[in-house]
């Protein structure tokens, strides 16, 4: 049985997510199709666009991407804070963004005077958009409407573009956001479409690589990728749990090892992420191979699992084993 979408997204259980989609129809959703020869490769672009403007809208950061030839895989952070922050102004404004939005919110934004049961619409509309601008789901909604549409467009055609809802997985803890991330960094490596970080086009891996080396380039207008900050105490952690050059040496480590098509080499000294979290280099290789199909919908601890599952009236959990493996302590 399908479980309830507001089951699998808890921003009190966690902020972080895993999402994936996948497109329906036979034809490539950014790829180039063998039979018809026709390259969709322009569309890959399209969804790296959109997933930067939706992320400056709504209060959810984006920590990693990978847009392959016939899904994509996100890696997601609600900010409640941010979210709980906004003004009933920027509220109105940042949802009309997206909406058409209703003539009592434009008359406040304007700055006309309202009637009382306009005052009570309007606070009532308020509500409802400022917890869909940290709703995962709504994002996913705006994002994967707007693609099918265009794609649609450009095909000719009309009808059911994706596969289904998104998929969604919970992740718990530390060990979890780095496991997901860099399944999700090394997918065209995996794929074997990419031979190194650096040409792993369309991911945010190869994105964060060329922002350090050419700062300038970034884009002002868009939100940037969440940041690491592994500096930080727990206390004043608003980022990523880790330093970047970490994330980098360990993935650069990884990729070398999860390549099918060559042996990989494993340097003698191990990451020092690896060394800190006291993960065996097996369980961390398994894990990048396979993150998505180990668990369900949810990854941490598995006591944290079990947790989470009962608390919403599941029976089991799946990914014991690899749970435990990549939380030794």
């Amino acid at each position: 049985m399908t479980t309830a979408r507001r089951q699998l997204i808890d921003a009190e259980s966690t902020p972080f997510y895993h999402v994936i989609n996948r497109c329906v129809r036979r034809a490539f959703l950014c790829g180039e199709d063998a039979l018809s020869g026709r390259s969709y490769q322009h569309r890959r672009g399209w969804i790296v666009d959109r997933i930067r403007q939706l992320s400056s809208i709504f209060c959810i950061d984006v920590c990693a991407y990978a847009v392959m030839s016939n899904h994509y895989h996100l890696v997601l952070k609600i900010d409640l804070a941010a979210q709980q922050a906004l003004s009933p102004f920027e509220v109105i404004e940042r949802w009309t963004e997206l909406f058409s939005g209703n003539p009592v919110a434009a008359k406040f934004l304007k700055g006309d005077s309202l009637s009382e049961g306009e005052r009570i619409q309007l606070d009532t509309l308020i509500s409802d958009w400022q917890e869909r601008l940290g709703s995962i789901s709504w994002f996913m909604r705006c994002l994967n409407e707007d693609i099918a549409r265009k794609a649609n467009r450009e095909d000719g055609c009309k009808g059911v573009f994706w596969e289904g809802r998104f998929k969604s997985q919970a992740l718990l803890d530390e060990q979890a956001l780095l496991a997901c991330m860099m399944y999700v960094d090394l997918n065209p490596i995996r794929a074997g479409i990419a031979d190194s970080l650096q040409t792993s086009d369309y991911t945010s891996i190869q994105e964060r690589i060329e922002e350090v080396a050419e700062p300038a380039t970034a884009n002002a207008s868009l939100k940037p990728l969440l940041q690491f900050d592994g500096a930080a105490t727990a206390a004043e952690q608003s980022g990523i749990p880790f330093h970047f050059a970490d994330y980098l040496e360990l993935i650069d480590w990884t990729g070398r090892a999860v390549r099918e098509d060559k042996r990989g080499f494993i340097a003698c000294s191990r990451p020092k992420l690896l060394l800190e979290l006291g993960i065996s280099d097996d369980a961390w290789i398994t894990s990048a191979k396979e993150f998505h199909r180990q668990y369900s919908g949810m990854s941490g601890r598995w006591d944290a699992m079990c947790a989470m599952k009962a608390k919403y009236g599941g029976k089991w959990c799946r990914g014991k084993q690899q749970s435990q493996a990549i939380h030794p302590h």
